[in-house]
């Protein structure tokens, strides 16, 4: 009885000293929203129309914190009860969610990069005004980015001979192009003036077809699509280098509006700086071509080829933004770029063959002056089997080839809506250097002031 009774204290006593276990928070899920949008444009299969998932806040509109949609008599478009903006493709509300999303992938993809917010060119002492994107803004066969609008504008037409009308938001390449201006714009406001040399205009340019290729690059079942298409050799036609289809085809040009696949060199474009741009955009998507090529035989063992090419793309991209970052703030040339890329692939230890790959590209493209003679090399391609094909010496500084077109001024007659606007081309390049502009917010106030602490300058 005295033993039963003292385990009886005994087990209350172990019971009591034993501390009550405190329930970990389980975090809240991040709410996100899933969009119906073209993955290339509505002339191109594969990858056609899919599901994308944004995991952010999305408001109705669509809008957010960065980024706002306009469309007389259909904005705000609204979500549905799961929060999503899937509507039937080629009706308005479908045009304004896909249009949203993509710009909204695309400056997410970049910010990932950098690892914090981009602020739009405005975004400058507090100021937080998002970027308005206009789907349907008129009638005409062009898109543009604004500054002095904040905004990003789609325009559609009917070419002739057809029925019915082809509209410039429904193509990823498009919207990814002119949200690529913005971007860059917001990184290197003295970038966009007419008063720099061409080849600064031509990097304006190739970074919004970049930013195409990339935004493609950085979405697994697009590079599958490609990689399928190709048999994993990206110098097969394919619709990544391929720019804006179905706008192209409208026009004559069977692949696209620009390819990015070319092998132009600065001596065959002028100062024309919608021809100039391709001579960048090729180079680097050659080096994009030359590194997947060689770390698909590197890891064929243990990596998937569509793995792969989203690994190299999302490293070359990241090479890219960081090289545009310690380029001059203005006048910046091609040169510029490259050997910033050289320096900070160097830094990070990538191999020596990429800035091989780097140097004879540009080299090739007589954008710089290679030390050696480059061998292996047949209208523009190389052979990664050839002995002679890697360069002894590692130089992380190329010398700028000289051209006559260097001293012109910028013929922007055939570029995108955005180089031809007068904002840019008679604006104060000063003022450009600087920034300089020419019930739903009480749920992202947090948002905003956070915004207004980052873009303090």
């Amino acid at each position: 009885m005295l033993h039963s009774k003292l385990l009886q204290r005994t087990g209350r006593a172990a019971t009591a000293a034993i501390p009550t276990p405190t329930p970990i928070p389980i975090p809240l899920p991040i709410v996100g929203s899933r969009f119906l949008i073209w993955k290339q444009d509505p002339s191109v299969h594969p990858p056609g129309v899919r599901l994308s998932y944004v995991p952010s806040l999305v408001l109705d509109g669509p809008k957010d914190v960065r980024i706002t949609t306009e469309l007389p008599n259909v904005t705000p478009v609204h979500a549905n009860a799961s929060r999503d903006f899937v509507f039937p493709p080629g009706t308005p509300e479908a045009d304004c969610a896909h249009t949203f999303a993509v710009v909204r992938e695309t400056l997410t993809m970049y910010e990932r990069i950098r690892g914090a917010a981009i602020p739009w060119a405005w975004n400058i002492g507090g100021n937080t005004d998002p970027l308005a994107v206009f789907p349907r803004a008129g009638v005409t066969e062009n898109a543009f980015y604004s500054r002095g609008l904040k905004a990003l504008k789609f325009f559609y037409f009917t070419p002739a001979n057809a029925t019915q009308p082809i509209l410039t938001c429904r193509s990823l390449d498009v919207v990814a192009h002119e949200c690529g201006h913005a971007v860059l714009d917001g990184m290197k406001p003295g970038w966009l003036g007419a008063a720099n040399p061409p080849q600064t205009g031509g990097l304006h340019e190739a970074f919004g077809d970049l930013t195409a290729i990339f935004l493609a690059c950085s979405q697994l079942d697009q590079v599958e699509a490609a990689v399928a298409q190709t048999k994993a050799n990206l110098h097969d036609r394919n619709f990544l280098a391929a720019l804006a289809e179905q706008f192209g085809a409208a026009e004559g040009f069977p692949e696209g509006l620009r390819n990015a696949d070319n092998d132009l060199k600065l001596s065959q474009v002028g100062n024309e700086v919608h021809s100039i741009s391709q001579v960048f955009t090729g180079g680097i998507y050659d080096v994009l071509a030359d590194i997947f090529a060689f770390e698909k035989n590197r890891q064929a063992a243990v990596k998937d080829p569509a793995r792969v090419l989203l690994e190299v793309a999302s490293n070359l991209c990241r090479l890219l933004v960081e090289a545009i970052k310690d380029a001059p703030p203005a006048a910046a040339t091609y040169a510029d770029v490259v050997n910033r890329m050289l320096d900070r692939s160097s830094k990070q230890g990538d191999p020596v063959i990429y800035r091989t790959f780097l140097r004879n590209r540009f080299t090739y493209r007589e954008v710089v002056v290679s030390p050696v003679p480059l061998t292996a090399m047949s209208e523009g391609r190389m052979n990664l089997a050839d002995p002679n094909y890697v360069e002894g010496q590692d130089l992380l500084k190329m010398e700028a080839r000289k051209h006559p077109a260097d001293q012109a001024p910028q013929d922007r007659s055939g570029c995108c809506g955005t180089m031809q606007l007068p904002e840019y081309t008679l604006g104060d390049q000063k003022k450009l250097e600087k920034g300089a502009v020419i019930a739903d917010e009480d749920v992202i106030a947090a948002e905003i002031s956070e915004l207004k602490k980052m873009f303090a300058r």
